[in-house]
Formats: C-alpha cells, sequence, structure tokens
C-alpha cells in the first residue's frame, strides 16, 4: 500500500492588483496593461500547493518514486494532478512534490507542508489506495519521457538483487537533465544495414554461427575467449552490426575510455558515423545527455560506454556485450554497487536478448556461465593460439638467486637479454605492479621484509638517500637483517617511475615512457623504447611490441585475496597480448615462480583452462560464484546488533566478525573502507546459489529497519553498518 509523505506548503497568489494606482494612470497606459495583459502567455505552473486547483478529469493520481535513496522509503508515493499539468505529468517525466509533512496539515482537501524534491512519476491511477488527502504535484520538470517501463523494471530488479534502494540505482541509471540537450531535436533513425560478413570470427569455432545468429533475429549467449592482437575491437564491431542488421539494438561496455575509442573507430569503420552512440563520463554532461536522449527516443540503437552505459536504455535490444568482466573498473563503487556483468545478465533474462561476454583471459563467473550451459564457449582451436601468441618464458626465484645480475639490479639476465633483443626491433613493454617511486625494502639474502627497530614498520626508500619508516618516519642508517645477518638490501617492489630510471641508466641511447595513473598513454610508436607501465595502463604498439617483461610477479600472486592469481594471470595476459606473435619473434619473460598455476596459465596461454579448475576449487569450498556472500561491515557493537536482527535464511552461514585494517589518516581511503582511526569488524555472510534473493532482501530489512529508527545511515557517522552484496574483495 503506498502511503504520501511529501506534502506542498507554498500558498499561491492572487492575481488581482490593487486599484489605486491604475485609477490615475493615464487612458494611454491603461490600454497598453490591457493589451499586454490579454497577449501575455499563461504563467508556467510553480511548485505550490495547488490549493482549490481543480484535479484531472482523468486519472487524477500520480504514483512518484521521490529521490530519497534511504531504505526504509523504498516506495512509490501517491499525489493528484493539477488539471494544468495534466498533459505534461505522464509516466517517466522528472517531477518535483512536497515531501516530508505530517497528516495534519490539510487545508482545502490538500496536504502541505514539507520540502521540495525530485522525483519521477512512474504511472497514473483513477484514484489512490491511500484513504487520507494528497498533496499535489509541485512541478513537471520537464515533459521528456526519460523513465521508460523496461528501464524501471531493470532498475528495481538491480536494488532487489543487490538490497539497495530503487532511487538510488535510478540515479546511476539516468542522467542529470541538461535543458539545451532536450530542446535539441535527436536525428532520424537511419535504416538497418547490411549484415556483416563473419570475418576474424571465422579463426573461432562457432564464431560465425554465432554472427549468423546475430543477423537472423537470434539470441545467441556466449562466453569469448579472444586471440591476442588488436583484432579483438573488430570482432566485436561486427556482432554489433550483425544485430543491427536485423533491426534490432545493440550494446557494449567496455572498462575505460582506451577501449572505447578503439570500439568507437571499428564502428565507424564498419558502419559509417551515425549509427552508434557513445556514452563516457569525458563526453562531457551536455554532449552525454544528448547522446542519451537520441538512445532513449529511438534515433540510435548501437551503444558502447563504459560502466554507466550498462543502463543504456536501447530499443528492441538483441545483444548485450561486455568486454574484460575481471577488471575493477566493471565494479560501481556508488551505492548499492553493482557490477556490470550482473546487470548485463539481468538485461539478457529481462529483454531475452543474445549475450556476448569477452576478453583475452576468463574470470570465474564466465566459466561458470559455460559450466552451467547457459553459455556456450567461442575459443579458438589451439593451432590459431600457437600462432597468435608470443613465446612466455618464466623466471624463478631459484633462477634469481642463482643470477648475478639479478642480484645486483633486480632484473635476470634473461630480461636483459630479451629487453637488448627486442629493442632491436621495436618498442619493448615493462610491467611493474606499483606506481611511483617508493619502495618497500627487503634482504637482498634471504628475502625478509626490512623493517623498523622502534616500530617494526615497513623501511622506504622514497628516493636515493637513507633509509626511512614507513609509520613512524624515523631514519634507519645501519640496518642489518635479523634473520641472517645480512646488510645489503634489494626493493620489494620498485615503482614505475624508479623502473623506468633504472632502465634508462642501462639503455641511455633509448627513449624511457610511463604509463601510469598520473598519465595514461593510449598508443606508441613502433620504432625502438621502454615503455615501463602499471597493470591496466599498457599502451598499444605500432605493430605491436617486440618483448615484454612481468616483473615482481609474486607482489600480484602473494596479495591475500581470493582472486589473487586469477587477478594476476588477466593483468599479465592483457599485457601478453600486445607482444607480436612468436613467429614474429614476440618473447614475453614472466618474473614469477613456475611451477604455480597462473604462471603455467600464461605459459600455456591457457586461461579459460586455469579458470575451470579455479571454479572447482571454489565448488569444493563453498566460495563465489558457486555461493552469494554478502559483507556486513562497521563498529563490532554495531555489526553484532546487526546480524542479531536481521531474519537471515535458514541455511545462511555466517563467517566471522574478524577486525579490519585501520585506516591511516592522510593516505587514500579505499571505498568502504572504516574512516580513519576507527576500528570496524566485518563479517561475511554464505548461502547457497539459489538464496541469494532471500539473503539480500533479508539485509535490505534489516537495514530499512535500522534507517527507520533513525540509526545513523552514512559510512563515516559513528554506529553505520555498510551492507554489500557480492563484495570483489572476501579475502
Amino acid at each position: 500500500m503506498s502511503v504520501p509523505f511529501g506534502k506542498n506548503a507554498g500558498v499561491s497568489s492572487d492575481d488581482g492588483q490593487g486599484g489605486d494606482g491604475a485609477g490615475k494612470a493615464p487612458p494611454e497606459q491603461l490600454a497598453l496593461i490591457r493589451a499586454s495583459v490579454r497577449d501575455a502567455k499563461k504563467p508556467r505552473a510553480k511548485p505550490r500547493t495547488w490549493r482549490g486547483a481543480a484535479l484531472a478529469k482523468e486519472l487524477p493520481v500520480a504514483r512518484v518514486l521521490v529521490d530519497k535513496g534511504v531504505l526504509h522509503l523504498d516506495r512509490y508515493f501517491d499525489y493528484a494532478v493539477p488539471e494544468e499539468l495534466d498533459a505534461d505529468a505522464q509516466p517517466g517525466v522528472r517531477v518535483r512534490v512536497r515531501f516530508g509533512a505530517g497528516r495534519h496539515r490539510v487545508r482545502d482537501g490538500r496536504r502541505e507542508g514539507g520540502g521540495l524534491i525530485d522525483g519521477f512519476l512512474v504511472e497514473r491511477l483513477a484514484e489512490s489506495d491511500y484513504s487520507g488527502p494528497l498533496a499535489a504535484l509541485a512541478q513537471v520538470v520537464s515533459p521528456e519521457r526519460v523513465l521508460s517501463a523496461e528501464l524501471l523494471g531493470l532498475t528495481r530488479a538491480v536494488a532487489d538483487r543487490y538490497a539497495g534502494s530503487l532511487a538510488d540505482v535510478l540515479q546511476l541509471a539516468v542522467p542529470p537533465r541538461n535543458a539545451r540537450a532536450e530542446q535539441r531535436p535527436s536525428p532520424a533513425l537511419l535504416p538497418p544495414p547490411p549484415a556483416p560478413d563473419a570475418g576474424p570470427w571465422t579463426r573461432y569455432g562457432h564464431g560465425a554461427a554465432f554472427v549468423d545468429a546475430l543477423a537472423s533475429g537470434g539470441a545467441p549467449r556466449a562466453v569469448w575467449n579472444a586471440l591476442p592482437g588488436p583484432g579483438w575491437s573488430d570482432e566485436l564491431a561486427r556482432a554489433m552490426a550483425a544485430t543491427l542488421a536485423s533491426g534490432r539494438g545493440a550494446l557494449a561496455v567496455l572498462p575505460d575510455g582506451r577501449t572505447v575509442a578503439r570500439v568507437d573507430a571499428a564502428l565507424t569503420a564498419l558502419l559509417g558515423e551515425g549509427r552508434h552512440a557513445v556514452l563516457t563520463a569525458d563526453a562531457g554532461p551536455e554532449k552525454r545527455y544528448r547522446q542519451w536522449l537520441a538512445v532513449r527516443r529511438g534515433s540510435v540503437r548501437a551503444v558502447i560506454g563504459t560502466r554507466a552505459a550498462m543502463f543504456a536504455p536501447v530499443q528492441d535490444l538483441g545483444l548485450v556485450a561486455l568486454w574484460d568482466d575481471g577488471d575493477d573498473s566493471h565494479s560501481e563503487p556508488h551505492a548499492p554497487q553493482p557490477h556490470a556483468r550482473e546487470v548485463l545478465l539481468l538485461r539478457a533474462a529481462q529483454d531475452r536478448c543474445g549475450f556476448l561476454l569477452g576478453g583475452w583471459s576468463c574470470t570465474v563467473e564466465a566459466a561458470q556461465l559455460v559450466e552451467t550451459g547457459w553459455a556456450r564457449p567461442l575459443i579458438a582451436a589451439r593451432d590459431q593460439v600457437r600462432g597468435a601468441a608470443p613465446l612466455v618464458r618464466t623466471v624463478g626465484d631459484g633462477d634469481l638467486a642463482r643470477d648475478e645480475a639479478a642480484r645486483a639490479a633486480r632484473l635476470p639476465t634473461l630480461a636483459w637479454q630479451a629487453v637488448r633483443e627486442g629493442l632491436r626491433g621495436g618498442p619493448v613493454l615493462v610491467q611493474v605492479p606499483r606506481r611511483g617511486y617508493v619502495p618497500r625494502m627487503a634482504c637482498a639474502a634471504c628475502r625478509a621484509p626490512a623493517r623498523c627497530r622502534h616500530c617494526a614498520g615497513p623501511l622506504e626508500a622514497p628516493d636515493a638517500s637513507a633509509l626511512t619508516c614507513g609509520w613512524c618516519g624515523r631514519a634507519e642508517e645501519n640496518w642489518h637483517c635479523p634473520e641472517c645477518g645480512g646488510f645489503r638490501l634489494r626493493a620489494q617492489v620498485v615503482g614505475a617511475r624508479r623502473t623506468a630510471e633504472e632502465l634508462g641508466r642501462a639503455f641511455p641511447a633509448v627513449p624511457v615512457r610511463t604509463s601510469g595513473r598520473e598519465q595514461v598513454l593510449d598508443t606508441v610508436p613502433g620504432a625502438p623504447a621502454l615503455v615501463v607501465s602499471t597493470p591496466g595502463a599498457e599502451p598499444v604498439a605500432e605493430g605491436g611490441y617486440a618483448a615484454a617483461l612481468l616483473l615482481d610477479g609474486w607482489a600480484m600472486l602473494g596479495r591475500p585475496d581470493l582472486r589473487a592469481g586469477e587477478d594476476a594471470l588477466r593483468r599479465w595476459i592483457g599485457a601478453a597480448a600486445l607482444v607480436r606473435p612468436q613467429s614474429e619473434g614476440g618473447t614475453v619473460v614472466v618474473v614469477a615462480e613456475p611451477t604455480l598455476r597462473p604462471v603455467q596459465a600464461l605459459v600455456r596461454w591457457d586461461p579459460v583452462g586455469h579458470a575451470v579448475r579455479e571454479l572447482a576449487e571454489r565448488a569444493e569450498l563453498g566460495f563465489p560464484p558457486v555461493s552469494r556472500m554478502a559483507a556486513v561491515s562497521g563498529a563490532p557493537e554495531a555489526v553484532s546488533a546487526f546480524l542479531t536482527a536481521a531474519e537471515l535464511p535458514a541455511e545462511a552461514e555466517v563467517l566471522g566478525p574478524v577486525p579490519l585494517p585501520v585506516t591511516t589518516a592522510g593516505r587514500p581511503r579505499r571505498v568502504g573502507a572504516p574512516p580513519p582511526g576507527e576500528r570496524w569488524e566485518r563479517a561475511l555472510i554464505r548461502v547457497p546459489q539459489g538464496s541469494g534473493a532471500a539473503l539480500a532482501a533479508a539485509l535490505k530489512a534489516a537495514q530499512a529497519a535500522r534507517m527507520a529508527r533513525g540509526a545513523p545511515t552514512g559510512a563515516g557517522e559513528a554506529g553505520a553498518v555498510r551492507v554489500r552484496v557480492d563484495p570483489p574483495d572476501i579475502g
């Protein structure tokens, strides 16, 4: 039952004028005033109570979703529709309403009071199921119908899956209004293009059949393990073009602006201008909203973009595609923090359209889609893989211990040789798992971490000067290893900037470029050069890299995270895929223990096999994606009270709670981390795969009950509890 709270408090003004001043005015002025009043347009509605105003003759009740992202108000509210707003107050438009007044503030049959807030008009009704007086709609912000029934259904499904509010999801799905963009008409819809040939899709088993099915109006579902090299963008563009040829729409979500630019260029080359829209934050609010409106109005049927494009209102959707679903950027940081892969899976089920999940690597979630039979694999034969992949060589800890060059300069002899030979024919990529210059130090002999004698904090080398403690800041002059007595130090992880300096001294005649958080390069020329990059920021080289070095592999493999091996392999393959094939001399050297499973998968170029084995282990241990998990974090007493009050499913298993690392003041704070200095705990709740919806509903109900009682809601407030469904970092 909908219960309205938001009410209008403004009082409408009289239109009459005082007679004294008008009676003394000259006749000419009176005639001019009367003419002006007669010719003036009727003033537009302003936020008011509409006291005494007549209501719409048909469907006088508007059901409104108010923009209040709190869980205990996650429902619709009924408002009266004044006759003056009848024409514009259509389902899907933005409105303003009065919200927050009590039941006693009623005057002339209208509830009054409360503050003005934004909302969306969901539907028009003949009568309300609320028996009391209704407040009137204050204003129709714009007659543009931005919220369709399909988008409303999708956002509601996402909110329910992630235990969030519909208003929060709509903030992610519908961009802010721009009046100038709304006033500009969208271009006419172009006729469907001709179906493209399969082209490079013939390199994959069933690849040509997948494209033909899209072109004939089918809805195939596939997990695509792309061959190394730059051809993936053309393959994705052909799949989208085949969908357009069937008269339907296509949507592709990509991890960043650089990959969007590559698919944009491929689509333009294949179809020409005007057939697709690009939705990225870099476009600016007006241009992005104009492109979004063109999609909503049906003028454009193909959309590519970054994370926010997962909600793009493509009409008659025939294909949803996602590239590199393991990339962190696909996980939305704002509440309720949905993942693009799960949103597109919901869209594929809701719209009964095709689904394509692609990447050079393969996540455990992608392997599960194939394992359950929900999707078919699109993979190339082994001879195709061997012909496209570079040669991968490994250097383990034993090799480093016996290598004089490695002990002196961190890089093994094999790596130096690969760099030297690669620079004869083109650029060489060096992947470093850290950015910046500040390294933490370890004993060069036994690899024991170097720690401060005063507080046991990690010792760092901010520059080439003396060591300092990363916790207390004290300088350390006469350090020696307490384990083996050694006096020599080495960097545990050397950042991109320091690596660039070392390589620059070793190869003084070769230009050195860096790509990382401060500056991410898109492309580099095919001339000999050293390109030092952090994972995910590797630029594309013209003609491919001649060689690549993947340094400090143990730093990524040693992270205390369930996805450490999967993520390390994904980042390695992402860099190695930019290297020339082995037939053209392409070589990759990875500095990591050769016997580890992710390293072996890289050597064999078998990310699918690695994901299948990971999935089998997760099934034995009951870890996601075989199970569903949620994380509840906050102050210990708040977490305990929340878990006690929540009516969890009978099959739910609570793991923990355990303390979370304390956030250091002055340092960057991760999403969801405790406020600086506060001690939080986190509990994990695990349920079988079929009970995920029941778990999300129970957590949402418990959080809504807390908020209704006035409990803190913000992550930075004392006593707040943070709930996240499907946390990416469960340890």
